[in-house]
């Protein structure tokens, strides 16, 4: 577990942890401190039930995952403009406090659920599980879940989802993807986001950006938009409905679709947390 941000102990997996949970003792009866590979399979798991969940609806479920301020309400709200009730979609969205996104998209005339998550820097499996029971999914082609603005943790957790897209905004830097990898390296999909301002930032090259993705051995399309001036929205939404097809010709198939997932996020946050217990063991010691 991380001990500076608490980002793996989240509102959907705390039970395992308290008195009576799955994950609260050591085979020797001792409290767990190393738990993190159990809730990681405790994830996973319910991750897996998700996925079942939107396959029988036929819903695509789609990750947005980005940096803070990198527009991807904005986003949101101008696909539901763009599609003009050709696809269906609903959204949950994700924020340590307030319900602003989620009136927002409701405002809008699409269901959305917003999920709180504290101190939580990331959505978990559990997490978007409790939302399902507040979503009807048999209306919709399409769930969006916009996860809490973070470039590190997002990538490293399944949420049951099938599609990862990562949004970079021209107001953060050409050079995020060598900067976070792994969030990166997730992606079905790159958003340029905020094209609109690329007059005033001759700073920011978006060939360059695709440069250090490319790097990373990723192959996804990139696609640059504004969702204030509709640059870029058609080739976005054609994205969307080819994904769509392609999912359902899976399920027809009897097969699914699974996004990449970046467990190497999580497994630093067990590093840097046996790095802090070594350390505070060793302070016990000199006392």
């Amino acid at each position: 577990m991380c001990d500076t941000c608490g980002c793996n102990i989240t509102s959907g997996n705390e039970h395992f942890l308290q008195e009576g949970g799955k994950l609260a003792q050591t085979e020797s009866g001792r409290e767990a401190v190393e738990v993190l590979q159990g809730l990681l399979h405790e994830n996973d798991h319910q991750a897996s039930h998700n996925r079942d969940h939107f396959d029988h609806h036929q819903v695509l479920a789609i990750n947005l995952m980005s940096s803070p301020g990198s527009g991807k309400t904005s986003l949101l709200e101008a696909t539901i403009e763009a599609l003009n009730g050709e696809l269906r979609v609903g959204v949950v969205e994700g924020d340590l406090e307030t319900e602003n996104d989620a009136n927002r998209i409701r405002q809008k005339g699409v269901p959305a659920h917003q999920i709180s998550t504290g101190s939580a820097c990331h959505l978990d499996a559990h997490m978007v599980h409790d939302a399902l029971h507040h979503m009807a999914l048999e209306p919709l082609d399409i769930l969006f879940i916009e996860n809490v603005g973070n470039l590190v943790c997002p990538a490293s957790f399944d949420l049951g989802h099938h599609r990862n897209i990562t949004l970079l905004s021209v107001t953060e830097g050409d050079d995020k993807p060598a900067k976070y990898p792994v969030i990166f390296r997730a992606a079905n999909l790159m958003l340029l986001t905020k094209v609109d301002l690329l007059p005033y930032l001759e700073e920011f090259d978006p060939a360059r950006a695709e440069h250090y993705l490319r790097h990373l051995s990723n192959p996804a399309e990139v696609i640059s938009l504004s969702a204030k001036d509709g640059t870029g929205l058609e080739p976005w939404i054609e994205w969307l409905r080819s994904e769509l097809s392609h999912y359902r010709e899976a399920l027809t198939a009897g097969s699914t679709l699974h996004p990449a997932i970046a467990p190497e996020g999580a497994v630093q946050h067990q590093h840097n947390h046996e790095g802090h217990q070594h350390h505070n063991h060793n302070q016990s010691e000199t006392r």
